[in-house]
């Protein structure tokens, strides 16, 4: 019978199972208010012991059961997707040793089991970004493995500076009285690690070159496991960042963030770039209410948005896979009328993104935007808030514009259709989720509703900068390329914003011109330079030179020998009668 059962199917259902079961334990263990420190002593040695501490709580149970239920689904929408792949017991594999790893990272208290979890995900994202074999992938697989080792030397520096406390559970020490300089050390060097893995300014170029992955690793990897690390991270170690310059400087740099990738993706016309930039939005708005000391609406947020962006990827794939590989969405148009249920699926998303009021976003977004409002901030960071909630739904509508409306832009001989059965039921058990999920969560995090008083004017800020976005949205998708077009005047602002501010460049060109032009010139002066005149050329010559003297000394007749054998026999008596 198991024979018959493919690897996704039994994947699928032992994951389902594991969720369920955390997700009702997680929500037990919340109305009880109970944690769990599990200890495994691995090795005792004379008086010292290696021990493997697991903290369960609500919060790491609770993510850990989203985690999986979104693994579990991703998996099997994947028979269907990667049919064709002839090693796709080896993919799926792939994406159970990255699960894994996401789990080492959730329950641990401990930096060193984190950095076991974290560099775990590093490396697996890496073989999972160079899947498909070709120039693209392995450029953006090196990318994302070394932006994200920047971040793994930042947690072995702060697992080093942990020596000075006696332990490695970072978990006991939070909360000693008074920031002490070390725990700010600390705190810096996490902050560090967080920005790198969950992509913040300056470290955001990888995160849109990692869509050269398959379309199932990105649903996993873009919503709620690779990018989420450093947001959960942070989230335990909240109590460095409030009070202190960490908060001030992480909450501008999210901010920014959140910014730059919603400009950035109303300029573009890649499908899976699109939506890892609405992925960089929302982690820059994670980011920055997390700096402000709201680490349960940012946990909040981070399960919303799991649920609704791994939809969204999911919808892209099966939309790409109809597309026979297109990814550009100036090829689609009419969708809704040839894949009716993906189109449902996709616009629900689109929609709980964007924060329409009663799905999944909407509990979780709204909710931050009104603490923001509430909260003692500067101008610029409301005004990042804002807008960049604006341009969310400029840059959603505009996508929904270009692939739904209209007649198909492509081949005419080009069957499209709804069949994929299997990843239609995996779309819409995470559709069903991405309209309940954000009230049972919010009815399970916040119990006693907390009354947030704003002026009207305020209040109704981010439902006015909604359809204020919306409607430019739909505005900027209906520009035509005529005779007046004024945007080749603005190249060089359209070029800069619509490649995220440079970035990728800076990482790759930035970083590489100046060490490679250096050890050209140095090759240059040493090595082609004084290192051959007084190395191994010098030496070659200097030997040639003597050689030749020796030759021509040895060639020459008689007479030398005798004048030599006379000079000898002089010097000689000389030393004989000294």
């Amino acid at each position: 019978m198991l024979q018959s059962l493919s690897i996704c199917l039994i994947s699928f259902v032992i994951l389902l199972i594991i969720a369920l079961s955390l997700v009702s334990v997680g929500f037990y263990f919340l109305m009880l208010d109970q944690v769990y420190f599990i200890e495994w002593e691995v090795l005792s040695l004379n008086s010292g012991s290696v021990v493997m501490t697991f903290l369960f709580d609500w919060m790491s149970l609770i993510f850990m059961g989203f985690v999986l239920f979104i693994s579990s689904l991703v998996i099997f929408y994947s028979e269907e997707y990667m049919a064709g792949d002839l090693n796709l017991n080896r993919f799926i594999l792939l994406v159970l040793m990255f699960v894994l790893s996401m789990m080492f990272l959730i329950i641990s208290p401990n930096l060193i089991s984190i950095l076991l979890g974290w560099d775990g995900l590093g490396l697996v994202s890496y073989l999972l970004v160079i899947y498909y074999q070709n120039v693209k992938s392995f450029n953006a697989g090196m990318l994302t493995a070394l932006s994200n080792r920047i971040g793994d030397v930042a947690l072995l520096l702060a697992i080093a500076w942990m020596l000075n406390f006696g332990s490695w559970n970072y978990i006991f020490y939070l909360e000693c009285s008074g920031m002490n300089l070390e725990l700010q050390v600390i705190g810096g060097l996490v902050l560090l690690a967080a920005m790198t893995k969950s992509a913040q300014i300056p470290f955001s170029s990888w995160l849109p070159a990692a869509m050269a992955a398959p379309t199932p690793v990105s649903a996993l990897v873009h919503s709620s496991t690779l990018v989420t690390a450093g947001i959960y991270l942070l989230i335990r170690f909240n109590v460095l960042l409030v009070g202190s310059g960490l908060g001030t400087f992480l909450l501008l740099f999210g901010g920014l963030t959140m910014f730059m990738a919603g400009l950035g993706a109303n300029f573009e016309f890649d499908l899976k770039k699109i939506i890892a930039l609405s992925t960089l939005s929302q982690l820059g708005l994670m980011m920055s209410i997390l700096a402000m000391g709201y680490p349960k609406l940012a946990f909040f947020h981070l399960l919303t948005h799991a649920l609704f962006k791994a939809l969204l990827f999911m919808c892209a794939g099966a939309i790409i896979h109809n597309m026979k590989d297109s990814q550009d969405i100036r090829f689609m148009g009419g969708l809704v009328l040839s894949m009716p249920l993906t189109s449902s699926c996709f616009n629900l998303s689109n929609l709980a993104l964007c924060g329409t009021p009663f799905l999944a976003g909407f509990y979780s977004k709204d909710l931050i935007l009104e603490v923001a409002s509430l909260s003692y901030m500067n101008l610029f960071s409301f005004f990042l808030y804002f807008f960049s909630t604006g341009l969310t739904v400029c840059y959603s509508l505009r996508l929904v514009y270009y692939s739904m409306s209209g007649d198909f832009n492509t081949f005419t001989l080009h069957p499209l259709s709804d069949e994929g059965w299997v990843m239609l039921r995996s779309m819409m058990g995470l559709s069903f989720m991405a309209v309940l999920g954000g009230s049972l969560l919010s009815w399970g995090l916040f119990p006693a509703p907390s009354m947030i008083c704003l002026p009207f004017a305020v209040k109704t800020l981010a439902l006015s900068v909604s359809l204020l976005g919306g409607w430019l949205g739909y505005e900027l998708a209906k520009f035509a390329l005529t005779y007046r077009l004024q945007g080749l005047y603005f190249i060089f602002i359209t070029s800069f914003v619509g490649s995220m501010w440079f970035l990728p460049f800076i990482s790759t060109y930035g970083v590489n011109k100046q060490p490679l032009v250096l050890g050209g010139l140095v090759g240059k002066s040493f090595d082609y330079g004084w290192s051959e005149y007084f190395g191994a050329q010098g030496i070659y010559s200097l030997v040639v030179k003597w050689s030749k003297f020796s030759q021509g000394w040895q060639n020459n007749d008689l007479k030398i020998y005798l004048v030599s054998f006379m000079l000898w026999l002089i010097i000689l008596l000389v030393l004989l009668m000294v």
